[in-house]
């Protein structure tokens, strides 16, 4: 009975619960090491720039935190080592708990893994022209500026940084919340009651929450943006459920935060876009626009959504001959054990 409860005999591994309870902990000791060497380095480039007396605890925290936020290459490099932390946490997961390779989670690059990602890149963009064009001919965004850095950073290292650090979120948060989380949740909810379909679709609505509960801490979030934000998660997790790969989340996911913070000047999930190729003003009602926390918490960001999810679902028909949910992502496949084949010479046996 107890090992019934940890272990799922038909599979020959933990269940649901406790592989994502050992993951979330690989993830946690994979942080803690980027962190530290993280720290490290800035205690190193703050020591050759003569920035700080490591006797002297206050100023130290002062100074690497300052170089924390205000040097590109910095920032760069926490994403960087976020990127890696998942990746590596997620492929240990997959090798120890998951027993599947990390390509199973979304990366079985070929040709229309590649044109999925165009699609989603070309998608996330054309929603925030649309975004923006709306807008603007209602009258509710000014121009006020363009090729501009307010924080007086250079503006293409900032602009480069910025698409760098967009690249790394969209991989990774799409990594965590669809690759591993939703598919594990789906395997596992697979119940008699509801079989595959309604399990991937029980996952799909509690990895989108989960999706939505993570941005609570970002600034100017509310219990608005984060319901919206559960929508968003949903949208950014309809290529995955039909065509159980990850190319049209990362490239959606990517365009969608880098036009509507780098090119338009949006704020980007309540966050301050730094340098933008526009500057705007924001003016119109909250509730449409979405206001300091950016479109994805107003009803204009609710609509592009729902158009997004249409032309996906003509992509997928027209790329895959039919748009329907990958059963498959909530039924899991034992690996196969290679066969051994002994060769038998002439004359012996």
């Amino acid at each position: 009975m107890i090992k019934n409860f940890f272990w799922n005999e038909a599979e020959h591994r933990l269940r649901m619960f406790w592989r994502l309870a050992l993951y979330m902990l690989i993830l946690g000791v994979f942080f803690l090491a980027s962190n530290v060497l993280i720290g490290f380095g800035l205690i190193l480039v703050a020591q050759a720039r003569g920035l700080l007396v490591l006797d002297d605890p206050q100023q130290l925290s002062m100074v690497l935190t300052q170089l924390m936020v205000e040097d590109p290459l910095f920032q760069a490099a926490t994403m960087a080592a976020t990127l890696f932390s998942i990746f590596g946490a997620t492929w240990l997961a997959g090798f120890l708990l998951d027993r599947r390779p990390l390509k199973d989670f979304g990366f079985h690059f070929n040709r229309r893994w590649w044109a999925d990602l165009g699609f989603g890149m070309a998608l996330g963009a054309l929603l925030m022209v649309l975004i923006f064009a709306t807008e603007l001919a209602l009258g509710w965004i000014r121009v006020t500026g363009t090729l501009s850095s307010p924080d007086g950073a250079a503006f293409w290292p900032s602009i480069l940084q910025g698409l760098f650090g967009f690249i790394c979120v969209a991989i990774y948060e799409e990594l965590f919340s669809r690759g591993y989380l939703l598919r594990n949740l789906a395997e596992g909810l697979r119940l008699p009651a509801w079989g595959s379909r309604g399990a991937l679709i029980v996952a799909l609505l509690l990895s989108s929450s989960v999706f939505g509960a993570l941005h609570l801490g970002n600034p100017n979030a509310s219990l608005v943006s984060t319901v919206l934000l559960v929508a968003a998660g949903i949208f950014l997790a309809l290529g995955y459920v039909l065509t159980g790969e990850l190319g049209i989340a990362m490239g959606l996911h990517l365009t969608w935060n880098f036009f509507q913070g780098r090119v338009f000047g949006f704020p980007v999930s309540g966050t301050a876009p730094g340098a933008s190729f526009i500057q705007i003003q924001q003016g119109g009602p909250d509730v449409l626009t979405g206001g300091a926390f950016g479109p994805e918490a107003g009803l204009i960001g609710l609509a592009a959504i729902l158009l997004g999810c249409g032309l996906i679902l003509v992509w997928v028909r027209w790329q895959y001959g039919q748009a329907k949910l990958q059963d498959r992502l909530a039924e899991y496949q034992p690996p196969v054990k290679p066969v051994r084949v002994e060769v038998i010479e002439p004359g012996q046996g």
